[in-house]
């Protein structure tokens, strides 16, 4: 499932994931049996010209057998030896993720979406572009926090721990109370607004500095891998942290990564 956080905030983009990938591998008629890997790249970066531009990935965690990160060479060569702006780069992404999607997974595949948020900045803009997309249930960019003084967070995945913290509630709330009390899906989407608006953690994103809104993904994840390891439930946040922020004055830049080590 993973989780994946991108702050758009006044002084940069911060982009944030953890590094677990989840598996369920089966046998025959055997019952599956479900496998972490934590050592997976779910925050892309990007080489040449296109470095003001970064993405995390959530969701399902292959496409057939590969990450999402394992297709970057291949999407790299698809582009243009020029810097282009967020949106543009978000629609070549999506565009080669669902080619790519079609070309590998099974016609009648009814499972959970790859999602990928993406933000930079564009050349000569004051601040950053965000835009989220899904492959393949929905490839059409979504902007984030659109206006040039419009900030906040954009996140995804698993999110019962993340959204309890800001939301004030678990996601699964809203629908478990419609399903109880018959109510449309109008009526959820209020209630959901109404709960957030008088149980949410008041976060000021218009003020807030390029540490805090690096501290705040950190706290998201961490809290969230901490909380697992306690619960029985399904453990899909792990592994390292890699956070990476770009502003305006320079390119994308790791503030922590995992490192190729050996035994020592």
């Amino acid at each position: 499932m993973s989780l994946g956080v991108v702050i758009k905030g006044p002084e940069g983009v911060v982009l944030a994931a953890d590094s677990r990938i989840t598996l369920e591998a089966r046998k025959g008629e055997e019952n599956p049996l479900i496998v972490n890997f934590d050592n997976a790249t779910k925050l892309l970066a990007f080489s040449g010209n296109h470095t003001y531009v970064g993405a995390v990935t959530y969701g399902v965690a292959v496409i057939g057998l590969r990450t999402a990160h394992s297709y970057i060479p291949e999407f790299e060569l698809t582009l243009p030896n020029k810097r282009l702006n967020v949106e543009e780069y978000a629609e070549k992404m999506s565009e080669f993720y669902l080619k790519t999607w079609k070309e590998t997974m099974p016609r009648d595949y009814k499972g959970p979406s790859m999602a990928f948020v993406v933000g930079g900045y564009d050349e000569n803009s004051p601040y950053g572009k965000v835009f989220l997309f899904e492959i393949p249930k929905n490839p059409k960019l979504q902007p984030k926090n659109p206006g040039e003084n419009e900030f906040g967070m954009t996140w995804g995945g698993q999110l019962n721990v993340a959204s309890r913290l800001i939301h004030g509630f678990d996601p699964a709330l809203s629908e478990n109370l419609g399903r109880r009390f018959n109510l449309n899906q109008k009526q959820i989407s209020d209630l959901t607004n109404e709960l957030i608006k008088d149980l949410g953690f008041q976060i000021p994103y218009n003020v807030l500095p390029l540490q805090d809104c690096i501290d705040l993904a950190i706290f998201l994840i961490r809290t969230t891998i901490v909380a697992q390891g306690l619960a029985v439930a399904v453990r899909g946040v792990g592994g390292p942290i890699d956070v990476a922020v770009i502003t305006r004055t320079e390119k994308l830049r790791y503030i922590q990564k995992k490192q190729i080590r050996g035994e020592g």
